[in-house]
């Protein structure tokens, strides 16, 4: 049964103000109110950032709610748990009982608990004649009774903080998206603008964006992105307007084409997850289209099982390129620059022959760089490299036109 009297702790321990302000709000719990333990440890877990406690001292917690009989804290059904150090060990999952009082000190100081320490500090309770308990010594619950809706509002604060965090990361995400592929759109359209410096800053911002960061962290950078997204829509709303200019119905309806699976402007995932910056950029060495992509998987099938669901167009072939160049040991440097030099779809090409005589080569890295070199010079073809896969593997193949 709670007292109205200030209860100083047993021994050596200290009384402080903060212990004597927690005793007083502890008596100004609401006539009649009954909160579920439970439900109030869930929302101390939950604003536990907000109320300064940890998750240690939250199993002691955890355990001392265990000793009080009902599921439902009240005053009419007393406040006060009595268990030992050792009990309460059992109950923390065999918590050392030393740190068992640094974290019932911890509680304590937080302002959730408060002790009711016996003459002798020991924790019991004092029974009637009917069995009911009189008095008891121990801790009592009495601040989590009072304080409850405050941990319901720190657990709602923390819930809304968190909501609002995924958001802005939501927000992050479509900018990314929609700002990559619409740039990769423009390059593939020949639409006209200075989508180098676009990209750049795209990947400015992006490679800024921490993988932990606040709210306040990522305001910013949600605010760039959108400016950014904005410059991208300006320019290909121009676009669209300098070549549908009538804006009659047969020029607005949307086109009909089919999927390029043969894109020159691929950000393959290696280069990207390196840290290399690949800009969007024009072919510029001998278009690979002149050989069937069915026969560079004839001359090269052993990238053919690299991929993840077969090689059926050019840019499942740069994708696969781009992941294998890693296991021969080429660096992400060399194979950037071999695409800008080559060509994505050439540099591919080149991968996938380099994989096939990869036992008779010392150095893929070092052979690639040779070929960048080479065809940087007009000096490299990726023909003959092709043919002479192809008359290794016994087959024999025309070129079409």
């Amino acid at each position: 049964m709670e007292t109205g009297i200030a209860t100083t702790p047993f021994g050596r321990r200290p009384m402080s103000l903060a212990m004597l302000a927690a005793q007083n709000d502890s008596r100004e719990i609401p006539k009649g109110r009954v909160v579920d333990k439970w439900q109030i440890y869930r929302n101390l877990c939950e604003g536990r950032s907000i109320a300064g406690i940890g998750d240690r001292a939250l199993a002691v917690l955890n355990a001392l709610l265990s000793f009080y009989p009902d599921n439902d804290l009240s005053e009419e059904n007393g406040l006060i748990v009595f268990p030992s150090n050792a009990h309460l060990s059992l109950r923390a999952h065999a918590m050392p009982e030393p740190t068992v009082r640094r974290h019932l000190a911890t509680l304590v100081d937080c302002g959730l608990i408060i002790r009711r320490d016996s003459p002798n500090g020991k924790r019991y309770a004092r029974k009637g004649r009917g069995g009911e308990i009189v008095q008891a010594f121990g801790f009592s619950l009495a601040p989590l009774l009072a304080r409850a809706h405050e941990f319901e509002a720190a657990a709602e604060r923390v819930r809304a903080d968190n909501r609002a965090l995924r958001l802005m990361r939501e927000r992050i995400t479509l900018h990314r998206r929609d700002i990559q592929k619409l740039i990769e759109a423009a390059v593939e359209e020949d639409v006209a603008g200075d989508w180098g410096d676009l990209w750049r800053r795209f990947r400015r911002v992006v490679e800024a964006i921490p993988r932990r960061a606040s709210i306040a962290e990522l305001e910013p950078i949600v605010a760039d992105l959108a400016a950014l997204h904005d410059d991208v829509d300006k320019l290909l709303e121009i676009h669209m307007k300098s070549t549908n200019p009538s804006g009659n119905d047969s020029q607005n309806e949307r086109q009909q084409s089919d999927s390029n699976t043969d894109s020159i402007f691929e950000l393959e995932p290696a280069l990207e997850k390196s840290g290399a910056t690949v800009e969007p950029r024009t072919r510029t060495a001998e278009p690979p289209k002149t050989y069937p992509l069915g026969m560079v998987l004839k001359a090269c099938p052993d990238i053919v099982p690299y991929a993840m669901d077969g090689i059926g167009n050019w840019r499942e072939l740069m994708i696969t390129a781009a992941q294998v160049r890693g296991f021969l040991g080429v660096s992400p440097s060399a194979y950037e620059e071999a695409c800008h030099v080559m060509g994505q779809e050439t540099a591919a090409i080149v991968i996938a022959c380099i994989l096939q005589r990869a036992q008779h080569i010392n150095s893929a890295g070092g052979y690639m760089r040779v070929l960048t070199e080479k065809a940087r010079g007009g000096e490299f073809s990726v023909g003959p490299m092709l043919m002479a896969a192809l008359k290794a593997n016994g087959t024999t193949a025309r070129m079409t036109g």
